[in-house]
């Protein structure tokens, strides 16, 4: 696309099927800025043009909010294949969930509805993927906690913080003969909650919950924390923060770390 030549309102419209009134709108809000005007008042876009407005659209098909989107472009470590990557995944993760909704009506459809089950319509392994990319590009208030928390910090600082991380998932990994909902593995939870708001930033209950689904369906995750506990743990300590966050004990704030 290096010899594209630049395209009017109109031309983009056509290509994209979009409307010019929206591309007219990204414009205004700053989303999507024309290469240049002509001396008509005519937009126009270029090559670089087009490939933001191809992420945005991408970005757009997996809902994301526009000034989320504006957001992740706009920051200074955004690095488009990085994205792509992350897009690819997320779209994965719609084609999974899609494709277990599917077979969920194909079987009520069958043999009607025969037992009350929710569990395919749960989205938050997908949700907590979104959330993550967010914060990859430090546009939410958990990442600019985080920033505000780290900056300055040594590189033997980070390195401490990491294994004090993992020595948590250490401990959880050797109680995996427990229930999860044991109160030694639960104290255990609300210890790495508390670990996390002291020295990343504030871990709500969300964000906590969040986290248990990530280290399951992210493969850097599971496999460091496996390497900490053993195999399994990170499936074990999401299951045990599924039932904290509904049993809640003890309470996280009466840990120091």
């Amino acid at each position: 696309m290096s010899d594209v030549t630049p395209m009017s309102v109109h031309e983009v419209a056509r290509l994209t099927g979009i409307t010019a009134r929206t591309l007219h709108y990204y414009d205004e809000i700053g989303l999507l800025k024309p290469a240049g005007v002509t001396e008509a008042g005519y937009r126009q876009y270029d090559e670089a043009a087009l490939r933001r407005l191809q992420t945005i659209l991408l970005f757009r098909e997996l809902e994301f909010p526009l000034k989320e989107i504006k957001a992740i472009l706009d920051s200074p470590d955004f690095d488009p294949s990085e994205a792509i990557a992350q897009q690819i995944k997320l779209l994965e993760l719609q084609q999974q969930h899609i494709g277990e909704l599917i077979a969920f009506a194909r079987k009520v459809q069958k043999k009607g509805v025969t037992t009350m089950n929710f569990d395919v319509f749960d989205k938050s392994e997908q949700k907590a993927y979104e959330e993550e990319i967010k914060a990859r590009w430090g546009k939410t208030e958990a990442y600019e906690e985080y920033t505000q928390k780290t900056v300055g910090q040594t590189e033997d600082r980070n390195d401490k913080l990491a294994a004090g991380l993992m020595a948590i998932f250490s401990e959880l990994g050797k109680r995996k003969q427990l229930s999860p909902d044991s109160e030694e593995v639960q104290t255990k939870i609300a210890a790495l909650q508390s670990f996390i708001t002291k020295n990343y930033y504030t871990c709500t209950d969300e964000i906590l919950h969040g986290l248990g689904e990530l280290y399951v369906c992210d493969e850097r995750f599971r496999h460091s924390i496996g390497q900490a506990g053993g195999e399994g743990t990170a499936e074990f300590v999401r299951q045990a923060i599924a039932i904290y966050g509904k049993k809640k004990l003890p309470s996280a704030e009466e840990f120091e770390v």
